[in-house]
């Protein structure tokens, strides 16, 4: 499967020496529509997986990680079957985390759509309730959005005279996130809805953005 998205991310932080760090497959990787704590895999996670059995993306600034997968370990696995008992309740509806940092990515296998690609939803845990924000239609649109964005914050005088950013991602991303159409769609059309259970409003304050509203 061709990835652009994630050939952008690999070569911005590559070009603009933000750190990254890479470990081999494992020799059985997960495959498309394998599951996953009895929901679908996503293709474009697998055609990743298929690639690498883990990653650091710009490890110098706020990075965040590929959960592994490889012939050493298995913790992709074992973080899915953790956030099953202890999440997938609260949040509604099941998601398969792939990726984290300070915050954490996940697939959100019920609303992929007929090729089986899944949208792709941050999720902050840090709160009283967990804080659920959509930022690409798939997987790799994410990559394309994370590397258009870290163009954009390591362009800022403050990096250029420091070295040192705050990445606030995705809620300083309004205009980047706007560029994926389909995810536009998908929160226009209420999707996300039943995950956005935001108290103080401000998840469903920066979405309006996002849709131009």
């Amino acid at each position: 499967m061709s990835l652009p998205g994630l050939e952008r991310l690999l070569e911005v932080c590559q070009r603009l020496n933000l750190g990254l760090e890479t470990s081999p497959p494992a020799h059985e990787p997960l495959r498309a529509g394998s599951l996953l704590e009895g929901v679908s895999f996503d293709p474009i996670l697998a055609s990743v997986y298929a690639r690498f059995g883990h990653a650091v993306f710009a490890e110098k600034v706020m990075c965040w990680a590929l959960i592994r997968w490889d012939d050493n370990a298995q913790t992709l696995r074992e973080r899915n079957e953790w956030w099953r008992g202890n999440w997938w309740k609260e949040l509604g509806e099941p998601v398969v985390i792939f990726g984290g940092g300070v915050f954490t990515y996940a697939t959100v296998p019920g609303l992929a759509d007929g090729q089986g690609m899944q949208p792709v939803v941050m999720v902050d845990t840090y709160e009283f309730e967990p804080r659920v924000i959509p930022v690409a239609s798939n997987v790799d649109w994410f990559f394309d959005t994370y590397a258009r964005y870290l163009e954009a914050k390591v362009s800022e005088p403050s990096y250029q005279a420091s070295g040192e950013v705050d990445i606030g991602f995705p809620y300083d991303a309004v205009e980047i996130l706007a560029r994926d159409e389909r995810l536009v769609e998908l929160m226009r059309a209420g999707r996300f809805d039943s995950l956005m259970k935001d108290v103080d409003g401000q998840t469903r304050r920066w979405a309006a953005k996002v849709m131009g509203r």
